[in-house]
């Protein structure tokens, strides 16, 4: 079915997109343009690419999909390309510690289409073909997806990985009751404002010694799993955002020279 006539691809077209972080190879951004457009989703944000060159990347991606490349936006941080979307699913290889809840591709897309329908915009975020995601942007991630592999420690090829998952979202969109999406909803939090209470919870957590000064970051990665679980909305949002805020201004004011 022509993407233009199908519903589930036209969901995927307005509300996912595919964040490639660092990437190392033109050629392999040039594939995943191929992969996107065969799946549906024509949004693709590169941040930080090493070396591109869109000469190097258009072969890969055929005549078909070279627009998808014309279009790509570009950003020199993460957070920056990360700023409005409600929901980020980061890929990873590696697994325990930090990254302890793992969903598969086929349990990510069912979310993701739910989430799509309700009115979220997701990212699908992946990491450097050398390296994959650190820790660091792991925590910027609300849910985090692998793809098992038949040879344990083994990563996949940037495009294949994002072929795979794209896949799954194309086949959970299609298996909805129905793909009509509501309207973008305003009322839910975007990645930034999240980070914004993020820091303002660690500033205030680490102030009354309930994380350690040493490691605090690790300490608030249990945090950041909750919230991503409770889902608030803005209004749920503005009043924790408000309480941390007024219990900062209280232990200042007590201890002026912290």
């Amino acid at each position: 079915m022509p993407a233009e006539h199908d519903p589930a691809a036209a969901l995927l077209r307005q509300r996912l997109a595919v964040v490639l972080f660092r990437p190392k190879f033109a050629e392999n951004v040039g594939s995943t343009a191929r992969a996107c457009l065969n799946m549906g989703c024509e949004r693709i944000l590169l941040v930080d690419p090493r070396d591109y060159s869109p000469e190097r990347a258009g072969p890969l991606a055929t005549v078909h999909a070279e627009p998808l490349l014309d279009q790509a936006r570009i950003f020199a941080d993460l957070p920056s390309a990360l700023a409005s979307f409600t929901q980020v699913y980061g890929t990873t290889a590696r697994l325990g510690g930090r990254r302890a809840t793992i969903l598969s591709p086929a349990q990510a897309a069912r979310q993701i289409a739910r989430q799509m329908l309700e009115g979220h915009d997701v990212a699908l975020l992946f990491g450097p073909e050398d390296r994959g995601l650190t820790n660091v942007e792991i925590d910027r991630c609300s849910h985090l997806i692998s793809i098992p592999t038949a040879t344990p420690s083994v990563s996949l090829n940037l495009a294949q990985a994002v072929l795979l998952v794209l896949y799954e979202c194309l086949l959970a969109a299609r298996g909805q009751p129905s793909a009509i999406p509501k309207p973008v909803r305003t009322d839910l939090v975007t990645h930034t404002e999240q980070e914004a209470l993020f820091t303002a919870l660690q500033h205030l957590l680490t102030s009354i010694d309930v994380l350690p000064r040493s490691n605090p970051d690790y300490g608030m990665t249990r945090l950041r799993r909750m919230w991503h679980r409770l889902g608030l909305t803005r209004k749920e949002y503005s009043l924790v955002m408000g309480v941390c805020r007024q219990m900062q201004w209280a232990v200042d004011d007590r201890d002026p020279g912290r």
